[in-house]
């Protein structure tokens, strides 16, 4: 019988350490097999990402994005999870796609700072308060719970808004000020442009980029990569593909062997300095689609 798992239903009894628990022991596991198809009409687009792993089993994400609808008043993204059995392809669940893009986002970044960040990491900096960084606000306030929260904005009313939803979060007004007295950023803005420049980052801080998904798109300048150590969550879905790595390793200004590791090396996800700069950049994959749609599945049927 397949399973129905709508948003808050589905949330109900998940946790965000157990999640990151749960995708670490995916990566410990037969290698994912991915692939992805877009089809286009116009400005509205629709994505299919796909992902096979032995012992979990097979997941499809569609996702239908139609900027036009926002003048509409309706959301411009939607989509739906489809989680089949590796067994027999059986449909097991279809899941809520903001349900599993919440947890899967989020959670892949807290993977890293789990093991990267400092464990004394107090000032927690988020950029960009859009829904990712209200999904960011919980996720780190799980494995930081002592941790202060500032968010920056490009728009003061989206700040404004972000504190009216989280109230004991700082609103910075100048970034630079900001990056500089963080212990983490956490970033996930729209940018094409960097935004964060490397000059700007302290001995003992973790980096964590969202934001950029395209060929075209940056959060940080060459100085920051060459910076840090750079750790990302999978080489297949970044190096290649995204403008976070893909543009400064064909200027010459970062090699693509300086990535240290990614969540198949997780035994190499670690900070070897106090003063160290880890930076992880986080750049998704329906790998990481399937292992969270497990976990949200066998939460929902642990608890009824």
């Amino acid at each position: 019988m397949t399973v129905m798992i709508p948003f808050e239903e589905g949330q109900k009894h998940l946790d965000w350490i157990a999640l990151t628990d749960a995708l670490a022991a995916g990566h410990d596991g037969p290698k994912a097999d991915v692939a992805d198809v877009f089809l286009y009409e116009g400005e509205n687009t629709l994505l299919n990402r796909s992902a096979w792993i032995a012992g979990l089993g097979l997941a499809v994400k569609c996702a239908t994005i139609f900027p036009g609808n926002k003048a509409l008043g309706m959301p411009a993204i939607g989509g739906a999870v489809n989680l089949f059995s590796g067994k027999d392809g059986v449909l097991e669940a279809i899941l809520d796609f903001h349900l599993v893009t919440k947890w899967k986002t989020a959670g892949d970044s807290l993977l890293a700072a789990r093991r990267l960040a400092r464990p004394d990491s107090r000032n927690i900096l988020i950029v960009g308060a859009g829904t990712v960084g209200h999904s960011l606000r919980e996720a780190y306030g799980a494995a930081f719970p002592d941790a202060r929260f500032t968010v920056w904005n490009r728009s003061a009313a989206g700040a404004e808004a972000f504190k009216a939803a989280h109230p004991d979060v700082a609103i910075a007004d100048d970034l630079e000020a900001a990056v500089k007295a963080a212990d983490i950023v956490t970033s996930a803005t729209m940018t094409t442009e960097p935004i964060l420049k490397g000059e700007w980052f302290q001995p003992g801080q973790h980096i964590d980029l969202i934001g950029a998904y395209r060929p075209d798109m940056r959060e940080v300048d060459d100085t920051a990569l060459q910076r840090a150590s750079v750790f990302v969550d999978s080489r297949d879905t970044t190096v290649d593909h995204i403008g976070e790595l893909k543009i400064p390793i064909a200027s010459g200004a970062f090699a693509a062997a300086e990535v240290i590791a990614d969540f198949y090396a997780l035994s190499r996800f670690q900070r070897h300095r106090t003063d160290e700069i880890t930076l992880f950049k986080n750049g998704g994959g329906a790998h990481l689609d399937l292992m969270t749609s497990r976990y949200i599945l066998d939460a929902f049927r642990r608890n009824g």
